[in-house]
């Protein structure tokens, strides 16, 4: 089955959002995403199911839409799932907290 470029924007948005949702419902602070194994996992497949759809993205959209590090994201996937004892939480929890709004956001205008 192909899969447009744009369910793919749609699917990184939706996956995004239901972490958030999680996030929020489970009162997961930054704090305890650094220290507590069950929100490291519940926190980690969101983020590897939206680098997924970030790598499966066509080449010539990810070319016309250059201004967006799709490679950063698909990047943090393939650490996320090949690399997981090596993962730097710091980095997780700055990727939820502080720049995973900003991110969604210039995927919705894509649309």
């Amino acid at each position: 089955m192909i899969v447009s470029d744009k369910e793919r924007l749609k699917k990184i948005i939706s996956t995004y959002n239901s972490l958030k949702t999680q996030i929020e419902e489970h009162h997961i602070t930054k704090e305890i995403l650094l220290n507590d194994e069950f929100s490291q996992w519940a926190v980690t497949t969101p983020l590897y199911n939206i680098g997924e759809q970030v790598y499966m993205l066509s080449d010539s959209f990810k070319k016309v839409n250059a201004q967006i590090q799709w490679s950063v994201v698909s990047g943090l996937r393939h650490r996320l799932v090949h690399d997981y004892e090596g993962i730097n939480w710091s980095i997780i929890v700055e990727v939820v907290f502080d720049e995973m709004d900003d991110f969604v956001s210039s995927i919705e205008k894509l649309i």
